[in-house]
C-alpha cells in the first residue's frame, strides 16, 4: 500500500531542495514492500540517526529480515532526516515517513527505536514530532502507535523514560515478535467493545493495555509503572508503583545463536554508507569479560556460531 500522494509531493516539492535525496526515496535492492491492508500489523524500525549510519547497522537488517519473513506483519524503516530535510518537511507540512510505503510514523501499529548511543536521544524526539506522534508517553491513546526502544542504551533508560512506552532488554530476535503480537492482541480485544477513545478516557484505555504487557513480558520495562530512586544523585533502586508488574526486569536471551538465521538478502543502499560493507555476526558477547566494558555485561553469555553456519 504505497502512499503515492505523499511520494509525489516529496519528489516534486521537497527532494529537489535537499542534499543526497536518494536517502529518502527507498526502493533499494532487497527492500520489502507489503500491502498493509493484507497485514495483521505494521512495524516501523526507526533508527535515530542519518540513513548512512542506520543502514550500516547490522541489527537493523536482522530485525527487518526477521519480521518481514512473516506473512502477517509488514516491517519498514525510517531514519532521522538531515536538517535541510527536516526544514522542508516542516515547511511543507509533511510528516516523517517510512521508506517502503511512505507511510507516516503515526499510522503504524508499533514504532521501534534502536538506542545505540546517548547523543542520538534528541533525534528520537525529532522523529516522534515529525511523525505526528505525541512526545510524552502519557499523552498517547490507542490512536497512536506503541513506541518501544531497545539496544545498548536501553540498559540506562531513565533519560528517555518520559517518551517511550516500553523498553526492551536483551536480545531483540525473541522479544520483538512477541511484543508486536501481544500489542495487536490486546488492541484488537479493546477495540472489539467499541472505538478507541480520545482524551483522558483514551489515555486510560492505553494504560490498561500497557499494564497487561508489563505483567506478561518479563523482559519489558514499562516506565510508567516504576519509580527510580536516587540517593545523593546516584541511582540506587527501581521501585514498582503497581503490584502486578515484576520487581526485576529479566533480559531476553538467545541461548542458541545457531537457531537465529542470518539475513541472506540484506538491503543494498543506493548511497554510500559509513560502513560500506557486508556484516556477518560470528558471535554475540565477548570471551574476555572486561569489567569496565558495557558490551561484555549486557551481552552475556558468550555465544559463538559454527564455521559451517557462517560460511
Amino acid at each position: 500500500m504505497l502512499n503515492q500522494t505523499l511520494k509525489d509531493r516529496l519528489i516534486s516539492r521537497v527532494l529537489p531542495n535537499v542534499q543526497t535525496p536518494a536517502q529518502y526515496l527507498g526502493g533499494e535492492l532487497n527492500m520489502v514492500r507489503k500491502d498493509h491492508r493484507q497485514m495483521r500489523g505494521t512495524l516501523c524500525l526507526a533508527f535515530p540517526d542519518a540513513y548512512t549510519i542506520g543502514m550500516s547497522h547490522h541489527g537493523l537488517q536482522v530485525l527487518y529480515s526477521l519480521m518481514n519473513a512473516r506473512d502477517d506483519w509488514a516491517c519498514e524503516r525510517a531514519f532521522t532526516p538531515w536538517p535541510d530535510m527536516e526544514q522542508q518537511l516542516r515547511g511543507q507540512g509533511l510528516p516523517l515517513f517510512s521508506l517502503e510505503t511512505f507511510t507516516p510514523l503515526s499510522d503504524f501499529d508499533v514504532v521501534g527505536f534502536s538506542l545505540q548511543y546517548e547523543v542520538c536521544s534528541p533525534n528520537i524526539l525529532t522523529m516522534l514530532d515529525l511523525g505526528g506522534i505525541p512526545l510524552h508517553a502519557t499523552e498517547r491513546t490507542l490512536h497512536d502507535p506503541l513506541v518501544i526502544a531497545g539496544g545498548p542504551c536501553a540498559q540506562n533508560p531513565e533519560t528517555m523514560a518520559p517518551f517511550i512506552d516500553l523498553f526492551v532488554t536483551g536480545d531483540g530476535e525473541p522479544s520483538l515478535p512477541v511484543i508486536c503480537d501481544l500489542w495487536r492482541d490486546l488492541k484488537e480485544a479493546a477495540l472489539s467493545t467499541g472505538p478507541a477513545s480520545r482524551g483522558a478516557a483514551g489515555r486510560q484505555q492505553r494504560e490498561e493495555l500497557l499494564l497487561e504487557m508489563a505483567r506478561r513480558l518479563p523482559f519489558a520495562y514499562v516506565p510508567r509503572f516504576y519509580e527510580p530512586e536516587y540517593r545523593d544523585g546516584r541511582f540506587v533502586a527501581l521501585n514498582r508503583t503497581h503490584p502486578d508488574v515484576p520487581e526485576t526486569i529479566e533480559p531476553s536471551v538467545i541461548t542458541d545463536l545457531e537457531g537465529i538465521p542470518l539475513p541472506t538478502a540484506p538491503i543494498v543502499p543506493y548511497v554510500e554508507c559509513v560502513h560500506d560493507r557486508i556484516a556477518i555476526e560470528i558471535m554475540r558477547g565477548c570471551p574476555w569479560q572486561c569489567r569496565f566494558c558495557q558490551s561484555t555485561v549486557i551481552k552475556r553469555p558468550l555465544r559463538v556460531r559454527s564455521v559451517e553456519t557462517i560460511v
